[in-house]
């Protein structure tokens, strides 16, 4: 893609501007999808249709930057529609792609009005990886109005333009999934906890203390694993802190080699394995009061490209 310079060196203006979308358009699709990957992938063909335009087509655009972001929610769409089908074939478990500290790439929306008040959701909110497991149990439609609405605060008059439907249906949409989350929410835990119940349980599985990672655990403790069917990984949940517990200790007794690093890990509290200095595994909790209740591993080296730069 050639770039656009005026006499002396400086970039084009309108062209600047219409860059500058692009930080938003990321945020935007890797909340839609779930993957920072397909979100690449969404940006680079919604920029590609915007050069496509003839640039008197360009000028007649009011807001480049709405326009991105509407052709950009509805490739989401369809990639939802598509991502689904793929899915049923995935080799076991499909987990959202795990992402490193957000402060380098999260980015609120500026500017415009602020419609329909409601329950918001904040940026750093939206990329926890319980809450992404949540949007993953929502219609495509659903997702895609409660994230515009409820995460970047678009009106409902801007959601059905992208969406395709009234603003009252959009809001009905939005409502729906607002009860979805609203369903799965735990009593709130703040960082500080979660990271003491994270650094704990660091700690028992270097130490392969059964009985200290079981104390961690919930005794309704999750784990799911995604290996993407490319290296090895449980397929099937593992279910119940004690079996997760021994799961565990299996796993550091076979992983020499590993080193453990507490980094975050999509916003919070979370676990990097290395080996040889390279990323192998990420691991994502959702901790309740002093316990983990989940454990989301992912291991499919396609997932953790955002870890090895």
């Amino acid at each position: 893609m050639s770039t656009q310079e005026e006499p002396g060196g400086q970039l084009d203006p309108g062209l600047s501007a219409i860059m500058s979308e692009r930080r938003q358009l990321i945020n935007l699709a890797y909340r839609l999808l779930g993957s920072l990957a397909d979100a690449e992938d969404v940006v680079q063909e919604t920029y590609a249709r915007w050069y496509s335009l003839s640039e008197l087509q360009q000028k007649a655009i009011e807001s480049p930057g709405a326009w991105l972001t509407k052709v950009a929610s509805r490739i989401c769409l369809d990639v939802l529609g598509s991502a689904r089908a793929r899915r049923e074939s995935y080799v076991g478990e499909w987990v959202p792609e795990p992402v490193p500290d957000p402060t380098e790439w999260v980015n609120g929306r500026t500017g415009g009005a602020i419609a329909d008040p409601a329950d918001r959701v904040t940026l750093d909110e939206s990329i926890n990886m319980a809450f992404l497991v949540v949007l993953e149990s929502m219609t495509s439609a659903e997702r895609v109005a409660f994230i515009l609405h409820d995460v970047f605060r678009y009106s409902f008059t801007e959601v059905a333009e992208i969406v395709g439907r009234t603003p009252a249906a959009c809001r009905q949409l939005a409502s729906s999934a607002r009860r979805r989350v609203r369903a799965a929410e735990a009593p709130a835990t703040t960082t500080a906890q979660k990271a003491s119940v994270v650094r704990d349980f660091k700690l028992a599985w270097e130490a392969k203390d059964i009985n200290a990672l079981i104390g961690i655990l919930d005794p309704g403790a999750t784990t799911i694993a995604d290996g993407g069917g490319l290296v090895s990984a449980v397929l099937d949940p593992i279910r119940g802190g004690e079996q997760v517990a021994r799961t565990l200790v299996d796993i550091a007794t076979r992983a020499v080699g590993w080193t453990l690093l507490q980094r975050t890990v999509n916003g919070q509290p979370g676990l990097v394995a290395q080996e040889g200095g390279v990323t192998v595994t990420v691991l994502a909790f959702d901790v309740v009061g002093e316990r983990i209740k989940h454990i989301w591993v992912v291991r499919n080296p396609e997932k953790l490209r955002p870890w090895k730069r």
